[in-house]
């Protein structure tokens, strides 16, 4: 019978531009564009969040159970990001970025940072509008991955260290399962596509697994990069 098939799910992966809200709503008086210029998909709503001015990986789903799973913090997904800074980071900038720092009187759990150098610096277009630049200091890129979504966290992170944030984009989505991470591959900014039918399976699965138990108190969701 028709109404006993299967509801086939929608879930997206797109590549957000800098200056596009993960809302298909413009916020009123806003430079910001918003989902709706880039994406006519209806019913699907932003799992999780990237800032206007972060660029990336945006997962985008029509069931709100999806949703919340990917930005439930006892589920502790790890979410990374190629981050452009100012400076070259030191063994104890990068000790620190690991060991968790404190920001906004709470201290973040331990992350994963790396220096990335030669031919592990990510292949990016030019920012539109472009980063600031200063003759005098140099930029490097890092990569760091992190398990929570705190406001504005890797930007607060990399200042508290000395290393200010210019151009920060998410990169990769694990699902904890063992299996490949969603990830931009070679989708363009601006642009999306449909997950294939193996991811879809990978999140069906994550979707009937167990909940872990909460890893501490007063961790925030993954709300935004």
């Amino acid at each position: 019978m028709e109404g006993s098939r299967k509801r086939r799910l929608t879930t997206l992966l797109f590549n957000k531009p800098y200056g596009v809200l993960s809302q298909f709503t413009p916020e009123t008086a806003s430079r910001w564009r918003c989902l709706a210029e880039f994406i006519n998909v209806p019913g699907v709503y932003a799992a999780g969040r990237l800032d206007a001015d972060s660029e990336g990986l945006l997962l985008l789903s029509d069931q709100g159970r999806l949703q919340q799973r990917l930005t439930d913090p006892r589920c502790g997904h790890w979410r990374s990001y190629w981050v452009q800074v100012e400076g070259h980071p030191d063994d104890p900038q990068l000790q620190k970025l690991r060991e968790g720092i404190e920001i906004q009187h709470q201290r973040t759990l331990p992350a994963r940072a790396r220096w990335l150098q030669g031919e592990d610096i990510p292949l990016l277009p030019e920012r539109d509008p472009p980063i600031r630049v200063r003759a005098t200091i140099p930029t490097s890129w890092l990569e760091l991955s992190l398990r929570e979504g705190r406001n504005r966290q890797v930007r607060r992170m990399t200042a508290a260290v000395g290393l200010p944030t210019l151009r920060l984009v998410r990169c990769r989505i694990d699902l904890m399962d063992g299996g490949k991470a969603l990830d931009l591959n070679d989708l363009p900014a601006g642009r999306w596509r449909s997950v294939t039918n193996a991811e879809q399976e990978r999140l069906n699965r994550l979707l009937s697994s167990r909940v872990p138990r909460p890893r501490s108190a007063g961790r925030g969701a993954d709300r935004r990069g």
